[in-house]
């Protein structure tokens, strides 16, 4: 054993190595947009794991890492959670444990050629799995997954547009195991090399093979963001003045971001009349969002609520997943406590039931979401299959001003125009607002978390279905079979060499009777 491996005996230093080394894929996000390091990130994450005595250590490299990822990647909601973080951290974390074990499995030792070419297909399948199952949003939803780092590389918007963010997610984990097997492995590098032709041939068929949007117009979209204001009447009174300027530019619609109503409209119909007029001077329907008690039922929602010149079109749309701890607490009589700790949820909202797609007028429709749900794939497939035009998403990241959160979740917005083939509206309160055509590309210049201002958009319309908007998660259920395919040959191979192994020779017992040599005797 060298010197390092010798450090590394100790578990503390192991553990420490492997929670740095799980983090290291956080450089590729935003703020960093270090996008080019996803390539290799993996790469001494999956040395360090084939290098463990065990298999029950690999595991645990594997939920060290994990919990390195998991907190890093949410840090700054620490400020909110405050030591909970660590707790979400390694319970999420502990998802890696069996793609450590798997890791060793394939890579430990010198592996034959066979097992190198498996682990190419094989590891990525199970990072998948963990990136569904961790996808779930009563888990925190898919923030943070891998694909989610090429949000500005066009070759992979083209990708996403085939498989969604998942098949570039598989294309990154496959090139760092065939990294990781270049660097540690050397009599396995013929497979290794091949398997990154293999991945470069599948990312430049997906990259060729993928259709183009086709051009179908523009469409003037304004969004406003107020900045951050105390107060719901001051946020409001900010948010008309700066509405009331868009009079004359001949916007189409008008945009808000979350939480940009403190009151529900119909139990304030002045309110409601402030922006109705509003909407007659500008010509346009002003998409607002209510984070309110409502007043026709019970509970706060947050809602994406339509108003045009003559009030209320009738047009709303229910938040319906949910912040876990932001928005609400699961199981609140087991995990209450976290309100004494952090800046949770005092009071559950009720989320909706239903996706909306709204008719606002100049022959557009749009499909509005609502904060982080802006990171669900499938969110934003389903209103492209519903006909929205262009989806639109409103969010506050207020209290995470100063981190890395605002450039990463205005990142999605691209990733869900390219998947979908259908523009994207990112509006916020505080910023980064940011518009993507229809290929993922940004539209004119981001609106940072230092502005106060509204902000028209010219927005390329564009006409088509992609692959992934028709197709869905196929490469996440493809990934499963891989898996299940997997379990099923290990498990048979296992169950032949137990069959076929030899019964082991045991002597004849003597007796008081008796002996081999003598019966009876």
């Amino acid at each position: 054993m060298n010197t390092f491996g010798h450090w590394l005996a100790s578990p503390w230093r192991r553990t420490t190595v492997a929670v740095l080394a799980g983090a290291l894929p956080l450089l590729a996000f935003p703020a960093p947009s270090l996008w080019w390091f996803a390539y290799v990130a993996l790469v001494p994450w999956i040395a360090l794991i084939r290098s463990a005595p065990t298999a029950k250590r690999a595991a645990y490299d594997g939920w060290a890492g994990g919990f390195g990822f998991m907190v890093g990647m949410h840090h700054w909601l620490l400020p909110s959670l405050s030591v909970f973080i660590f707790v979400i951290g390694a319970l999420l974390g502990a998802l890696w444990a069996p793609w450590g074990a798997l890791v060793r499995h394939f890579l430990a030792g010198t592996p034959s050629r066979g097992r190198t070419a498996a682990a190419v297909v094989v590891l990525p399948s199970g990072w998948l799995g963990i990136e569904l199952v961790r996808s779930w949003q009563g888990l925190g939803g898919p923030w943070g997954v891998l694909g989610a780092s090429q949000w500005e590389v066009e070759p992979a918007l083209r990708i996403a547009s085939v498989g969604g963010v998942w098949l570039i997610s598989f294309l990154i984990v496959a090139l760092n195991v065939c990294v990781a097997v270049l660097v540690t492995i050397r009599a396995s590098r013929v497979p290794a090399v091949a398997g990154l032709v293999a991945t470069a041939a599948v990312t430049s068929a997906a990259w060729v093979g993928a259709p183009r949007p086709d051009s179908a117009g523009t469409t003037r979209i304004a969004v406003v963001q107020p900045g951050v204001i105390n107060g719901p009447d001051r946020r409001f009174a900010r948010e008309e003045q700066l509405t009331r300027d868009l009079a004359g530019k001949d916007v189409d619609l008008i945009v808000w971001g979350e939480s940009s109503v403190g009151f529900d409209l119909g139990d304030r119909p002045d309110l409601a009349q402030r922006i109705a007029r509003l909407s007659q001077e500008t010509g346009a329907d002003i998409l607002v969002n209510v984070d309110a008690r409502r007043s026709d039922k019970p509970g706060i929602y947050k809602s994406s609520v339509l108003v045009g010149p003559d009030g209320l079109t009738g047009d709303r749309y229910d938040k319906m997943r949910l912040v876990p701890f932001g928005e609400y607490i699961p199981a609140r009589s087991l995990l209450g406590w976290a309100t004494s700790v952090g800046k949770a949820a005092g009071e559950n909202r009720r989320h909706g039931s239903e996706q909306v797609v709204m008719d606002v007028g100049h022959s557009l429709k749009v499909g509005p979401m609502v904060c982080f749900e802006s990171a669900f794939p499938d969110m934003s497939r389903h209103l492209a299959e519903d006909g929205a035009q262009v989806l639109i998403a409103q969010s506050a990241t207020s209290t995470f001003q100063r981190s890395w959160a605002p450039e990463q979740h205005a990142s999605l917005a691209a990733l869900r125009a390219a998947e979908t083939g259908r523009p994207m509206v990112h509006s916020t309160l505080t910023g980064v607002s940011a518009v993507y055509d229809a290929s993922g590309r940004r539209v004119g210049q981001w609106v940072g978390t230092d502005a106060s201002t509204a902000r028209v958009y010219d927005v390329p319309l564009a006409d088509g279905t992609t692959p992934y908007v028709r197709f869905g998660d196929w490469t996440v259920q493809l990934a499963l079979l891989v898996l299940l395919a997997w379990c099923a040959t290990d498990g048979l191979r296992t169950l032949r060499l137990r069959r076929t192994a030899p019964e082991p020779r045991v002597p004849p017992a003597r007796t008081a009777h008796g002996s081999p040599a003598r019966p009876g005797r």
